[in-house]
């Protein structure tokens, strides 16, 4: 068995720039026979936190208890009854399913139900964190290799009302540890209710990701973890794509398997928006070439040409094509959010009309003249008395 919680006290890091202090939260774990323990530092308290150091400890033991012991915690325990079952968060679940440990979350205020923890806790306080009050550190990775050492020492030292040491007992207690799994648990995240477009793709995250066309129309969850994106309807898991960047927007990952040869809608077909596009004006037109040159098959662009060409409905062609014509010098691939916020802004009314001003002045000034008399008025001829 091993029992974790959060250290009640916290430590510090200084920003070396502007002297802000940051708190930093201690992840404590101990295996009650050996008292051998762990501790991690962390930035917060937060449910993908509290994983990892699960993850992180586990590792350390080199091995897994048949029981995790934990507090009442929001990140990982729903509902605690006096009765009933016990419900976990989905992802501690899913973590204590992956490592074969029973997580097992202590009575409503009975911290005796766990009284290894609670007493490590205290012996890190005064171990760990007052060993290093002295010290400032300015990064997170500096704490942790000071904390580290002084978690090693804290080990190592001999008991004072027993034999050896934690580490020693420890060594004896291993061997009733179960092995690791050969892969490491990987935090996930969960979004719902995607429905998938007619291009057989799924916005996540502002990026697409393709599902086989069977299910376009119909409305999928993703499970993200830190490098994979798994799409699932009804529980099954349909398409696995690698994880696009938080910092990364608008993009395609695809397998070409996934796409059918011909869409029922007339509108989705390349050919047409095109002809469309260009029905409206050359600006427009431009704009939904460059879309369809920027992605890698022509599926990809159906969604973005189609959304910029329905906007002529809401603002009429004539100001769409404005808007083209004005976003097209700003940026390589125009799309519909610039174009909305250029007609959201009239900006496109603005500059139809210093266009058309400036062409009234032009042909004002190329149509104007002067009354001019010829050589006849000012040189003789039936003029001459």
């Amino acid at each position: 068995m091993v029992e974790v919680d959060w250290s009640g006290k916290h430590m510090e890091i200084v920003n070396i720039d502007t002297g802000e202090i940051t708190k930093i939260h201690l992840f404590v774990a101990c295996l009650p026979y050996s008292q051998y323990a762990y501790v991690e530092p962390t930035l917060d308290e937060k449910q993908d936190t509290w994983l990892r150091c699960h993850i992180h400890m586990y590792e350390f033991f080199s091995g897994v208890p048949v029981k995790t012991v934990c507090d009442n915690l929001k990140v990982g325990v729903v509902k605690h009854p006096k009765e009933g079952d016990i419900i976990l968060t989905d992802a501690y679940e899913a973590l204590g399913s992956h490592y074969v440990t029973a997580i097992m979350p202590t009575g409503v205020r009975k911290p005796k139900q766990k009284s290894s923890v609670e007493g490590t806790v205290g012996k890190v306080a005064t171990a760990i964190i007052a060993k290093l009050r002295q010290h400032t550190f300015y990064s997170v990775y500096e704490l942790k290799e000071a904390v580290s050492k002084a978690l090693k020492a804290f080990n190592n030292a001999p008991f004072q009302k027993r034999q050896y040491s934690r580490i020693e007992v420890f060594e004896e207690e291993r061997s009733y540890l179960r092995e690791l799994p050969k892969v490491p648990y990987e935090v996930a995240g969960w979004e719902y209710n995607h429905k998938i477009y007619p291009n057989s793709h799924v916005c996540i995250e502002k990026n697409y990701y393709s599902v086989p066309f069977a299910f376009v129309g119909q409305y999928v969850d993703a499970k993200l973890t830190d490098s994979v994106v798994e799409i699932y309807n009804n529980h099954k898991r349909i398409s696995t794509h690698p994880r696009f960047p938080l910092y990364v927007s608008n993009k395609y990952s695809t397998h070409k398997e996934d796409m059918s040869d011909a869409f029922s809608q007339p509108e989705m077909n390349d050919i047409r928006l095109k002809q469309w596009a260009a029905s409206i004006g050359a600006h427009t037109s431009e704009v939904i070439e460059r879309i369809f040159k920027s992605v890698t098959i022509k599926e990809q662009g159906y969604n973005s040409a189609l959304s910029v060409l329905k906007l002529s409905k809401s603002y009429s062609e004539e100001r769409l094509e404005a808007a083209c014509e004005i976003a097209l010098p700003m940026t390589r691939v125009p799309r519909y959010k610039q174009l909305k916020s250029i007609l959201a802004s009239n900006q496109d009314v603005i500059y139809l009309e210093k266009k058309s001003a400036h062409l009234k002045t032009v042909e004002s000034n190329t149509n104007s003249h002067g009354y001019i008399r010829g050589s006849e008025y000012y040189g003789g001829g039936r003029y001459d008395k």
